[in-house]
């Protein structure tokens, strides 16, 4: 449509139009647009979407890849472009599989620690939204990794929307085609397979164990398990593989009705047909420490991302049109080493038994997946809220002092924090808005060292660190970066 808009503005007739960039100026009360910038071709024929990843003969040499997120994923499309057979373990389902224990975690509150909206096919991104959007511009081609999601089924768009997103009732059909090109080219996907002991001889993984059963022999490992397998940094200790604590933030999801956030940032009542649902990113210092939106999802849904018993973890998600009642975001705070004094016995995993004790709170608070919540001014004002409004996490949330289950640190942060968003976004500081606790997955609490240029682990040299899990990503696109990289890396040694 707005390339027939273009046409019509300058009065072509069949060129072909290129979208280079597209993005929305909200700097003017009075004048909101979009801001576009076209190629045009000579060429007229159709543009069909450029096939990024060709099959290619496969080679003797394989390499195994633990998980199939983001990360796993590029690394294997690398790595079969350059005829290395990957082969996948992967210990969640299939995505349409995984779909069905969603719908029980949401409605029936039973949370299955292998089959959740962190775990199976396409990690946590499968169902938890598709944004792809990134500052790591540097660390990879960006463009490769969009025209890949393109030749897979995404709409082009992505190429050029200056915050790109595929929605999560679209993802999955990605995905689906993704791991069929795998196959169908000669790599291995094994399901509901976990990674469950190594076998070290000198500096080499000789072989894997999986599901406490099953050996294979490997040349060379990427471990791209994401960020809330826990068990794998409890393995790795064991094993003596250096392991680092890293800081990382924690806070809660504050939800608002979705036209209160449109009238903060349009200043209009109704944004009309043209503009998208409005979202906000805020930074704040607090002192030594930063607070900040993380995640925001417009039109959105707060989701359960608990991935074991006795946990309650939040998270949100976007369909692709955005057109939910209620726009949702990580609202967090700083953390540092410093602040994990009281798990120093842990050692490199500190960060990680904090991040536990918080999630462990607030399902004690409710007794269940239902989240402790509160609204926005009464947690200000140190205040029980009466009653809860209306929102959108399905398994429920019960009224409680967020104040019990944050530390108090991250509760001081929260409060002087919110306050200032609040003289920027007239009314995010009302109880027009709720907090839901807790948002703590917002990047692992465990860095997983590797050497700078070869991307081995220091210990291993054909074990390769990869993506969230490991502490080098952060999202959807900038996991897929790293997942290149590291395929990139082993492809360059053989």
């Amino acid at each position: 449509m707005i390339c027939n808009e273009i046409r019509q503005q300058f009065g072509l007739k069949n060129e072909n139009i290129t979208i280079l960039k597209k993005s929305l100026d909200a700097r003017s009360k009075r004048n909101i647009h979009y801001l576009i910038k076209a190629e045009i071709n000579d060429d007229t024929a159709s543009i069909n979407p450029t096939e990024v990843y060709k099959p290619s003969k496969i080679g003797q040499k394989s390499c195994h890849v633990i998980g199939f997120g983001p990360a796993g994923i590029y690394a294997a499309l690398e790595l079969l472009a350059a005829g290395i057979k990957p082969i996948i373990i992967e210990r969640g389902k299939p995505v349409k599989e995984r779909r069905r224990d969603l719908a029980k975690l949401n409605k029936e509150l039973l949370v299955n620690d292998e089959s959740n909206y962190c775990f199976g096919e396409g990690g946590a991104g499968t169902y938890s939204d598709g944004k792809l959007y990134t500052r790591s511009k540097k660390r990879g081609d960006v463009a490769k990794v969009l025209a890949a999601f393109v030749q897979f089924g995404a709409i082009s768009d992505i190429n050029f929307e200056a915050h790109p997103h595929i929605g999560t009732n679209k993802l999955p059909a990605i995905i689906e085609k993704m791991r069929k090109y795998i196959i169908e080219n000669g790599g291995e996907i094994l399901f509901n397979t976990c990674l469950t002991d190594l076998t070290i001889i000198g500096n080499k993984v000789q072989s894997i164990t999986v599901n406490n059963i099953d050996k294979h022999s490997v040349e060379n490992i990427i471990l791209a398990t994401g960020h809330s397998a826990r068990d794998i940094y409890y393995l790795l200790e064991r094993k003596k593989i250096a392991l680092e604590l890293k800081a990382f933030a924690l806070g809660v999801r504050v939800e608002h009705p979705q036209l209160m956030v449109d009238e903060m940032q349009y200043h209009c009542k109704l944004r009309g047909d043209y503009l998208p649902a409005a979202s906000y990113s805020l930074v704040n210092q607090v002192g030594k420490r930063g607070v900040f939106s993380f995640c925001m999802c417009p039109g959105g849904i707060i989701a359960p991302a608990a991935t074991g018993q006795n946990q309650v973890v939040v998270n949100g998600w976007s369909p692709s049109k955005r057109n939910g009642q209620f726009a949702n975001s990580g609202m967090v705070v700083q953390l540092f080493e410093d602040d994990f004094k009281q798990f120093n016995k842990m050692g490199s995993l500190a960060g990680l038994g904090f991040q536990k004790s918080v999630e462990e709170r607030c399902y004690e608070a409710t007794g269940s997946i239902k989240a402790p919540a509160q609204r926005i001014g009464d947690f200000l004002n140190g205040r029980f809220s009466a009653a809860i409004n209306a929102n959108s996490y399905i398994p429920g949330v019960d009224s409680a002092q967020l104040s019990d289950v944050l530390n108090p640190f991250i509760t001081q942060a929260l409060k002087e924090g919110i306050l200032n968003f609040g003289k920027k976004l007239h009314g995010f500081d009302s109880n027009e808005g709720i907090m839901v606790a807790t948002e703590s997955r917002t990047s692992s609490p465990v860095k997983i060292p590797r050497d700078t240029e070869t991307l081995q682990h220091t210990q291993l040299t054909n074990l390769y660190p990869c993506g969230e899990g490991a502490g080098y990503a952060g999202g959807i696109v900038s996991a897929a970066l790293d997942g290149m990289a590291c395929a990139n890396a082993i492809i360059k040694k053989n």
